[in-house]
């Protein structure tokens, strides 16, 4: 029978009052470098898929897949990541998934054909894993639990940065150099992110842990595959599809496998008691819930801006500065505001400010003003950020000090698994919702009722803002089909968000539940 306590973890460096290795003020910045890389080409590689599917002849579906197998990767991999830094540190873990990052980025610019591209994309999603749980374990070493929720804050704020000038760089690159100059971006950058890393940030790791629980690990990685996989393709073969239920029965069985598993293992992959703790349990649902209604409805605004209001990719992205923008004043107040409210107001709150931002998108016309998303963008960051803050808080901060990688694993996952879902779930909605009110939209312009099978031939289209118009038509018949497909895309995003809005409700009242919780340094998670 082994225990996994603080005491057994190398001492965190959030004492230390020189400066240099171990400082926690220098590891903050080290990570935050490393982590903005990551969110840079997140936000960049959305404003860059339109041209990259230009030059490489890439379909619709070969672009979600630019997106889709890196997410894949990422959800598969990041709590058996987690384990990594638990077992070999969290310091060389999070080095080897800088260098690797910065390494696909540049094969990915060097790409000639959409399938290498995407095949880069799954193998730098595996390396974003090893990346992201280590950033948030490296923070949790080096601050005391009494600062702890200003430091993630301070994290937060980070990748609010990187949120608000992503569309930008992006739009200029984009419009400005090439679509592969978004990548090679992440070298220098990585580059600076590898040599601060190696100077300032202290190793930790776990040492009672000696092996990993690699049965544990193909089950895990089975499970979230037949999850995440069956999650993106279910909108292609249908909710009700023999496939669809196919993955979602092996998501279920490999799943209560995993779990059977871990209760026996000697040193198991997940620790069940992890989830004894009742905050660890609903932050983890928390998270899933607010990835969800945030990745959900945010997925549709590219289309929006770009389909419905012809905008570039430079001035998509000043559409959407006010959100990113916010974070960086918004993350640092969550932490804040979690240390003197605790986490049951602050997020409960949060998602409370945040439905009523979707309720505000919901209401959005085809003759938006800037200012008229400008308003709910704000308020979206003011409401997802201490709900993000909060949520990643009590899983890291209440989970074991040596169980650290594996919680931020938890919480990356968890984040991953909503957005997909939400991403999903929220695009078949929508697409749904266009096809029941595209044919009335098409009367009402003067237009023939369309027959069941060209609204199936044209929902996929307008579901993107784009309007299924043939250059052979007459103008008069053009300009009315393209405005009906652009209300019928309204109504489809207005009930996306109105969907959005429910969740973040839902959400608000599970947080009334939350309890802050004791600091775990001291309490044992049993490994068998």
């Amino acid at each position: 029978m082994a225990h996994v306590n603080a005491a057994d973890t190398a001492p965190p460096s959030g004492s230390t009052s020189g400066r240099g290795r171990g400082n926690p003020w220098l590891t903050m910045a080290a990570v935050a470098l490393g982590v903005i890389m990551v969110m840079l080409d997140g936000t960049v590689v959305a404003i860059a898929n339109p041209a990259i599917g230009e030059e490489l002849n890439a379909s619709l579906a070969d672009l979600q897949w630019v997106t889709s197998g890196y997410l894949l990767a990422l959800a598969v991999f990041l709590i058996t990541a987690g384990k990594f830094g638990d077992l070999f540190g969290h310091k060389r873990v999070f080095l080897i998934g800088i260098a690797g990052f910065a390494l696909t980025s540049l094969a990915i610019g060097l790409s000639q054909g959409i399938g290498m591209l995407i095949a880069f994309r799954v193998l730098q999603g595996l390396f974003g894993a090893l990346l992201q749980p280590a950033s948030l374990a490296l923070l949790r070493a080096a601050f005391p639990p009494e600062r702890l929720n200003m430091a993630i804050g301070i994290w937060g704020a980070a990748l609010g940065v990187s949120s608000a000038g992503g569309p930008l760089l992006g739009g200029v690159l984009v419009e400005q150099v090439s679509w592969q100059s978004v990548f090679f971006i992440n070298v220098p950058l990585g580059l600076i992110a590898l040599v601060a890393g190696a100077l300032v940030i202290r190793e930790s790791r776990a040492e009672t842990l000696s092996r990993i629980d690699w049965p544990g690990v193909v089950l895990l990685s089975g499970a979230m595959f037949c999850l995440v996989w069956g999650i993106i393709k279910a909108p292609e073969y249908g909710w009700g599809d023999a496939r669809t239920l196919a993955f979602g029965g092996a998501t279920v069985l490999v799943g209560a496998l995993f779990v059977w598993w871990q209760s026996r293992a000697a040193e198991p992959l997940v620790p069940l008691g992890l989830f004894k703790n009742a905050s660890v349990s609903i932050g983890t649902v928390l998270m899933v819930l607010t990835a969800f209604s945030m990745f959900g409805a945010m997925f549709f605004l590219t289309f929006f801006f770009q389909g419905v209001h012809g905008l570039s990719p430079l001035e998509s992205g000043m559409r959407m500065l006010p959100m990113s923008a916010g974070m960086i004043v918004a993350s640092p107040l969550a932490g804040f505001l979690l240390g003197k409210l605790g986490p049951k107001i602050t997020i409960a709150g949060g998602m409370l400010v945040t439905a009523a931002a979707m309720f505000l998108l919901s209401r959005l016309d085809l003759d938006a003003t800037y200012l008229d998303s400008a308003i709910p963008f704000v308020m979206l960051s003011f409401g997802l950020s201490p709900v993000m803050v909060g949520a990643t808080e009590i899983i890291v901060g209440n989970a074991p000090a040596g169980l650290s990688g594996v919680a931020s694993g938890v919480q990356q996952s968890a984040m991953q698994v909503g957005g997909s879902l939400g991403t999903a779930v929220l695009g078949a909605l929508v697409v749904a919702e266009v096809a029941d009110v595209l044919p009335k939209h098409m009367t009402d312009a003067g237009l023939p009722a369309p027959t069941a099978e060209q609204v199936e031939v044209m929902k996929n289209a307008v579901s993107y803002g784009v309007a299924p118009v043939d250059p052979s038509m007459p103008e008069q018949v053009a300009q009315a089909l393209t405005r009906a497909a652009h209300l019928s895309f309204m109504d489809g995003m207005s009930f996306g968000y109105t969907v959005s809005c429910v969740i973040a409700v839902v959400a608000a009242v599970l947080a009334l539940f939350v309890k802050a919780g004791r600091k775990t340094d001291d309490m044992p998670v049993h490994m068998g």
